[in-house]
């Protein structure tokens, strides 16, 4: 697999989760990761809890960034919020997991205050090895 950009900025509209997904995937698949069916799903679904996170936190406009290197997928979503995620624990609430899911299935994740607003980033591994893509010890 070569290495692949991609940013794309997103109108805070009901829409823009199912959009930011579907690019997810088209990306994936055009960076010749369609054949990991696990990292495509992970990654979608990840990113749509980020990007759905944006939407409800700062109801602004959200920029996904992914970035695939040397066997490592990352994806980045910044809005104009300055509250950092919090991981709650996966109980019965009807919201408030996102996180708890980017934690358990990102091998590494993030936030930084980047300017007015926040970038929040998770890595998976795409080298399709076993292991690969774990949360490091």
């Amino acid at each position: 697999m070569g290495a692949g950009h991609l940013s794309v900025e997103y109108a805070p509209r009901p829409t823009a989760v199912r959009e930011a997904r579907a690019e997810v995937r088209k990306q994936l698949e055009g960076w010749g990761l369609a054949e990991q069916e696990d990292l495509v799903d992970t990654a979608e679904l990840l990113v749509s809890e980020l990007a759905t996170n944006a939407l409800l936190h700062s109801a602004s406009r959200f920029r996904l960034t992914l970035t695939a290197a040397h066997g490592v997928l990352r994806c980045e979503v910044a809005d104009t919020g300055r509250r950092a995620p919090q991981v709650l624990q996966a109980g019965g609430a009807e919201s408030g997991r996102g996180m708890f899911l980017v934690d358990a299935l990102a091998r590494r994740w993030g936030c930084h205050q980047d300017g007015p607003g926040k970038t929040v980033w998770f890595e998976l591994g795409t080298c399709g090895a076993d292991g690969c893509g774990r949360r490091q010890p």
